[in-house]
């Protein structure tokens, strides 16, 4: 059943700032939670039993290895938890952050790493997601992680992307929360209305799980918005996305507007530092793209413009009878989608009005990501 972004939002329930801060208070009273320390370890066992807490909630401690490499001096046992909501269908909604710390000026194994903002926060958001999404009925299956390694080369998410891959498990979206609990910086910029959203161009989609992340925000009339960067991750950095991106999964990564370095990698990354309402307000952003793609049905197929000449565009596209479709456009400058209307019949929908030679069309499986016409 066809429900419309602005109506999503008002069924949302609304996420807990003080709940979101308890969850990165907790994170960050372990003295540390580096790769290579007893920390993670604990940190991971507190996580999942916060997880195996929420009714239909079944977390698992995934064990793996992280290889020797950068920061890894030797092949070493790891844990990251992985907390599955199951749905009706076999197509799942990835959304996590990474639980390990990092302090460049500290042993790694015994030195203070807090890592309250990078990433407790993100570990918050999708704690707090899975709390707030359990005990309704989904289509499909959201799985909610606490990715370990981040730090020594996204080594935790690299070895759930390959299992994901291995299983062929059908990704609709990873949802990367990384750094998302500040609203300004030391150089006195403050920004508590918008959330980075990065993404790049492919066949996998991360282009189009963006903008449609933007679309649905921009529906929430709450003063929150989103920030497209259309690049992979920031400038010469990465991210837990990347590893799914690359295995051909759509990935997007969520990051505060206005970082601040001094608080990353270092003992200065403390909880008093997060504003809890920003955090609050990227929850509820991760939130409405969860609620919807968790309700998607298949993405349709062969989209495409009839190609007569017209002022107005028609759009044909192969899909359900059963399910309610999307027609998307937006000029070809634009970064977002600017317009949407619902099909009035399954395979075919004529946008009255608007033009094939100015625009950009693609069609959804409402309420899923659109896909472009061609």
């Amino acid at each position: 059943m066809f429900l419309a972004a602005a109506m999503i939002a008002s069924q949302l329930s609304s996420p807990s700032a003080d709940r979101l801060l308890a969850t990165v208070e907790k994170l960050a009273s372990f003295p540390t939670r580096n790769s290579l320390s007893s920390g993670l370890a604990d940190a991971c066992e507190w996580i999942a039993t916060e997880y195996n807490a929420i009714p239909g909630v079944k977390a698992e401690l995934m064990k793996f290895t992280f290889p020797r490499g950068r920061r890894i001096p030797e092949d070493t046992p790891a844990v990251q938890v992985v907390a599955v909501l199951p749905g009706e269908a076999d197509a799942r909604v990835i959304v996590g952050g990474h639980i390990d710390s990092l302090n460049l000026a500290a042993d790694a194994k015994t030195g203070r790493a807090p890592g309250a903002n990078d990433d407790a926060s993100g570990v918050a958001v999708a704690l707090e997601c899975a709390r707030l999404l359990a005990g309704k009925k989904h289509r499909n299956t959201l799985v909610f992680v606490a990715f370990s390694g981040e730090e020594q080369g996204l080594l935790g998410s690299r070895a759930l992307a390959a299992r994901a891959k291995e299983s062929g498990w059908k990704v609709l979206g990873v949802l990367n929360n990384d750094t998302v609990g500040s609203s300004m910086n030391l150089e006195g910029q403050s920004d508590k209305s918008r959330v980075r959203v990065f993404s790049e161009e492919g066949e996998h989609g991360s282009r189009d799980l963006a903008r449609y992340v933007e679309w649905l925000n921009a529906q929430d009339d709450n003063g929150f918005g989103i920030k497209l960067v259309f690049r992979r991750d920031r400038f010469g950095r990465g991210g837990d996305h990347t590893p799914f991106v690359e295995a051909g999964f759509p990935g997007v990564r969520f990051v505060e507007v206005l970082e601040e370095y001094s608080r990353q990698h270092t003992q200065e990354d403390l909880p008093q530092f997060v504003d809890k309402d920003y955090l609050a307000h990227v929850c509820r952003a991760n939130l409405l793209v969860l609620e919807a793609l968790a309700m998607a049905g298949p993405a349709p197929t062969n989209v495409r413009i009839v190609r007569d000449q017209a002022h107005s565009t028609t759009v044909q596209w192969d899909g359900d009878p059963g399910e309610s479709y999307g027609v998307y456009w937006r000029e070809t400058t634009s970064p977002t989608w600017q317009g949407m209307e619902t099909a009035e019949g399954a395979g075919k929908h004529t946008v009255q009005g608007v033009n094939k030679d100015d625009h950009v069309f693609a069609v959804g499986c409402l309420p899923g990501v659109p896909v472009e016409a061609r």
